[in-house]
């Protein structure tokens, strides 16, 4: 990394240091609530990299999941381990994503840092700016590794310029929550969710009876997102940031002041609240009966059913766009893992070789069922224990059918930007004073977008 680059990146990576966190691109979300059986005799054996030490070559993983993710994360590490002796990784638990990514970028100068690092979706175009990281695509050319076996619309979000930079990991998209006794006491018709901007409006007037509101939608920047995603829109010029470095904020347009202008109407009428930013305030209010309907990402399934605790039957359905919306879908959220280039190669290989285990079928399904993020390759749902695990609960079905559903796209690859964690905020703000009447909905979105826009040029000009 040259010197100029590094002070600027210095500068946008500690602006970054006050960016949101949740799934989608902030803090991991804790859903997994199930005991985490051994992996074992779930994930099987690897095979060892080619090369043969004679001692094992030490893999330092840095991640970000806490709580039962991070047990999870603890057995996937240990079964690997216990599978081959060329490799022995140690994981790494260094807090959330932007407090990861910013120790990483501390150690860069004395590669004091990780083989291996877990970063959020809206930290990739930074880590390619970075030069810091060996692309995946790599190794996958290097020994004809078939990418097939992925799922393309969670790999299609980490592939720029037709190469694969990262491999995805935990990966969500988020969902409709509503709840199916509310939905049956006002008439309502308790298993098709509602599907349109229109139908979300006239479901919660009628819900919004006896102490409950129809809905509740955490002001967070990801749903915005989302919902251009859904109605096939780019959120930032230059292909969504792919075809060529984005110079320009998009949301300003059409798209976003329908959009906006829906969820104030929704909010004005009393039939929606406003909780803030947070999401685990909105998830509370569902799970306590509240509000009939919220966003949230898939990875929040697990825990929201067993925070429901059975008082209702929780349903699950796509993310709602207007009835007139072009073809579109969701972008995944999560985060990926990138190989830092400041090793030794043999030390990058095994990394290598540890990425390939996690992406094994049985890995996958493992994780998958522990967590709630989606499996990345298509076999893990050939696994048995998936099976089993979308029997228990159903409402998984509507995340991976939404996942197969979506139109690949520039929208649906998402946006890239290299200040993604400030323009959250950004956008944040506006959803904030529309809702609460301090700036009409196009007001709110021109100042916002106007200070994405100048953001963003003032990081491009650090990469050039």
């Amino acid at each position: 990394m040259n010197a100029s680059l590094k002070s600027g990146l210095t500068i946008t990576m500690a602006i970054m240091l006050f960016a949101v966190t949740a799934c989608g691109g902030n803090s991991p979300v804790n859903t997994g609530n199930a005991e985490v059986p051994s992996a074992a005799n779930t994930t099987g054996a690897t095979a060892a990299p080619s090369d043969t030490a004679k001692e094992p070559i030490k893999v330092v993983w840095w991640h970000s999941m806490g709580g039962e993710l991070g047990k999870a994360v603890s057995q996937l590490v240990i079964d690997y381990n216990a599978s081959q002796s060329d490799v022995i990784v140690e994981e790494v638990f260094q807090g959330t994503y932007d407090e990861s990514l910013n120790k990483m970028k501390a150690s860069m100068d004395s590669k004091s840092g990780p083989s291996l690092i877990q970063v959020y979706e809206i930290g990739s175009r930074f880590m390619i700016d970075s030069k810091a990281t060996t692309p995946v695509q790599t190794f996958v050319d290097a020994e004809g590794y078939d990418l097939s076996q992925l799922e393309e619309n969670i790999t299609n979000y980490y592939t720029f310029d037709g190469k694969l930079h990262s491999m995805p990991f935990n990966t969500s998209n988020p969902i409709l929550y509503y709840n199916k006794d509310l939905f049956k006491a006002a008439g309502l018709d308790a298993e098709k969710a509602p599907v349109t901007f229109e139908e979300i409006k006239d479901a919660a007037a009628k819900l919004t009876q006896n102490g409950q509101t129809g809905a509740s939608f955490a002001i967070y920047g990801w749903f915005m997102e989302q919902l251009f995603a859904n109605q096939g829109i780019e959120y930032v010029n230059n292909g969504n940031g792919r075809t060529a470095s984005a110079t320009e904020s998009q949301l300003n347009n059409e798209t976003g002041l329908k959009t906006l202008t829906w969820w104030k109407e929704l909010v004005d009428s009393k039939s929606a609240l406003n909780l803030g930013r947070k999401t685990d305030d909105t998830k509370k209010a569902f799970a306590a009966g509240q509000i009939a309907m919220t966003l949230d990402s898939t990875a929040s399934l697990r825990g929201i059913v067993d925070a429901v605790g059975g008082k209702f039957e929780v349903g699950t359905g796509f993310l709602p766009k207007p009835a007139d919306a072009k073809d579109g879908g969701v972008v995944v959220g999560g985060a990926s893992l990138w190989i830092l280039n400041n090793k030794p190669e043999a030390e990058q290989k095994a990394a290598w070789d540890f990425i390939k285990f996690l992406a094994k079928p049985e890995t996958q399904a493992y994780w998958h069922i522990n967590t709630g993020y989606f499996p990345i390759t298509k076999k893990a749902y050939d696994e048995q224990i998936v099976a089993d695990n979308l029997a228990k609960y159903p409402q998984f079905q509507t995340a991976v059918d939404q996942l197969h559903q979506s139109i690949p796209s520039p929208a649906s690859q998402g946006a890239v930007i290299g200040v993604f964690p400030e323009a959250r905020q950004l956008v944040e703000t506006a959803i904030e004073e529309a809702l609460t009447g301090v700036k009409e909905p196009q007001k709110a979105l021109d100042d916002a977008a106007k200070a994405i826009t100048e953001k963003i040029a003032n990081y491009n000009k650090t990469v050039k």
